[in-house]
C-alpha cells in the first residue's frame, strides 16, 4: 500500500468510528427532539445566519413547556436563564448540522442537556384513575392546560379528567 491509500484508509476508520460514537436520539431524547422541531420552523434565510437563529429560538422557547422549557432555560433562551451556550447551538443550525451532532457537542459544554428525559406518556384509555396518584391526576390535567378548581380530594381530580377526557382523546388519536 502507497501512502495515499493508508491515508484514504485512515480516514474511512475514524468516519466510520465516529458515526458509530455518534449520539443517538435515545441517548438525549429531549435535546435531540426539540433542536429538530425548532430547525423545522426555520425559513430558509433564518438558516443561514445563527444570530437571527438565536432570536428565533428565544421567540420559539416562549411557548414551551415542561422538558423543552428546562433545554430553552439551559441554552440560554429564556430570560430567566442563568447562563447561555446558545451560540453552541445556533452556530452549528446555520452550517446545516444536523440535531444529534448538534446535542453531542452541547452535551460537552453542559452534560445536564442530555440528562432530560420524557416522562412515559399514560394511556388514559387503559389505566384506572383511582390507581393513579394524585400528583399524576395534577400532571395530566396540566399537561391539557386545564384546571381544577374547588378539586379537594383525589375523586374530585378524576372527574374532572373523566369530564375532559373525550376532549383530548380525540386529538391524541
Amino acid at each position: 500500500m502507497n501512502t495515499s491509500q493508508i491515508v484514504v484508509m485512515i480516514c474511512f476508520i475514524v468516519g466510520v468510528a465516529q458515526t458509530a460514537l455518534a449520539i443517538k436520539e435515545d441517548d438525549c431524547e429531549v435535546c435531540v427532539k426539540t433542536v429538530k422541531r425548532f430547525a423545522d420552523t426555520l425559513d430558509d434565510t433564518t438558516k443561514k445566519d445563527y444570530k437571527l437563529i438565536e432570536t428565533a429560538f428565544k421567540k420559539f422557547c416562549k411557548t414551551q413547556k415542561n422538558k423543552e422549557h428546562r433545554f430553552c432555560y439551559y441554552l440560554g433562551g429564556l430570560e430567566e436563564s442563568a447562563t447561555g451556550i446558545l451560540n453552541e447551538m445556533s452556530k452549528p443550525l446555520s452550517w446545516s448540522m444536523p440535531a444529534e451532532k448538534v446535542c453531542e457537542k452541547l452535551k460537552k459544554k453542559d452534560a445536564q442537556i442530555c440528562d432530560l428525559r420524557y416522562e412515559k406518556q399514560i394511556d388514559l384509555n387503559n389505566v384506572d384513575l383511582k390507581k393513579l396518584k394524585v400528583r399524576d391526576l395534577k400532571k395530566i390535567l396540566n399537561d391539557w392546560d386545564e384546571s381544577c378548581d374547588g378539586c379537594l380530594e383525589k375523586t374530585d381530580f378524576i372527574k374532572r379528567i373523566e369530564e375532559l377526557k373525550p376532549k383530548y382523546s380525540r386529538n391524541e388519536l
